[in-house]
């Protein structure tokens, strides 16, 4: 029971900042589209107040992933070393780029940090996305559950085609975030990146969801057995669906909402699929796969952990819409902005 709450709250962790930092990603990879220099900070302003907050949540999974289930950490922390040196960087740099941008006038200086705030942010999409597919398909674990691969296994043609959906799937979230902050120019170039991000995630959706029932049979299984959770599927569907009909009727905050239900359910598809395993091995999957049960920490400490969490995570909530709060409203820029 403790392990099954514990895998809960990191699996909130992950829906929140997928959620969230997923339209500061998306916002990324978009903004070499813009055009001109007021519609970049406009864009940069629209996540300004945010960005870093919404990057709490993967430090919430980290931390969580290491107090709730250090073999699992152990684990997926070397053999996954590379790959998250990758995703480190591509959060450094992305940061960096929007702290540094503003502080110079010269146009090659604005240039350089535009073109590594874009890189870096589509960079960081890839990589999830990458984790993402190979925590479905597996890794080569070995029967001391220690990784036994090297760096281009991490690359298969699942786990790029992941990668990919991953990039579309913000890069739409972004742009519907931004319908939402921006008026006037930067408002109608946004609205004309609406229908290919659309286009452009349904044909990786399809695709994605193509492969994952055809090669990946065992995310299947659980829907087989209990027929009641494919309304799960019908709802990620629906809210998918959704999003279009918003934006043609100019309902940018609900195609918005649809957007931010359609990441949560595809990720509650991603959970009931693959739940109780955390890493699955390619090797013996029955016997070498890392699970909620075989990699826990004690009861005790999970039971001390459980009672942090509560106190700490509404905390956190509490921030988050405090601040998101006095930031609502279309972006306004001064002389101190981005």
């Amino acid at each position: 029971m403790l392990e099954t709450l514990w895998y809960a709250v990191i699996a909130i962790a992950i829906l929140f900042y997928t959620v969230l930092d997923g339209f500061d990603l998306g916002v990324g990879a978009l903004h070499l589209f813009a055009r001109g220099d007021v519609q970049r900070r406009t864009f940069l302003n629209a996540i300004g107040p945010v960005w870093d907050g919404n990057e709490v949540w993967i430090v919430i999974v980290m931390g969580g992933l290491f107090a709730g289930f250090p073999n699992a950490y152990a684990t997926v922390f070397s053999g996954f070393y590379s790959l998250l040196m990758f995703l480190i960087a591509g959060l450094i740099f992305r940061a960096a780029a929007i702290e540094f941008r503003s502080k110079q006038e010269s146009r090659a200086w604005r240039s350089l940090w535009d073109v590594v705030f874009c890189v870096a942010s589509t960079l960081v999409a890839f990589v999830l996305g990458v984790l993402l597919g190979n925590t479905i398909a597996g890794i080569p674990l070995n029967e001391h559950q220690d990784f036994v691969g090297g760096f281009v296994d991490f690359f298969h043609p699942y786990a790029i085609l992941i990668g990919l959906t991953s990039i579309s799937l913000f890069s739409m979230h972004g742009a519907i975030f931004l319908t939402m902050k921006t008026e006037g120019d930067a408002h109608a170039t946004v609205r004309r990146w609406i229908l290919p991000s659309i286009i452009s995630f349904l044909g990786f959706y399809l695709l994605a969801t193509g492969a994952t029932l055809f090669t990946m049979p065992h995310m299947a299984t659980r829907f087989y057995d209990h027929p009641m959770l494919l309304l799960f599927p019908l709802l990620s569907f629906l809210s998918i669906a959704n999003i279009p009909y918003q934006v043609r009727k100019g309902n940018d905050g609900w195609a918005f909402v649809s957007s931010c239900a359609s990441i949560a359910f595809l990720l509650i598809l991603f959970g009931l699929g693959t739940f109780p395993t955390i890493v699955r091995s390619t090797i013996n999957p029955d016997i070498h796969s890392l699970t909620i049960y075989n990699t826990a920490s004690t009861h005790k400490t999970l039971t001390i952990l459980l009672i942090v969490v509560a106190i700490g995570l509404p905390l956190v909530l509490a921030y988050g819409f405090w601040v998101y709060r006095i930031f609502r409203g279309k972006v306004k820029l001064f002389k101190t902005s981005y």
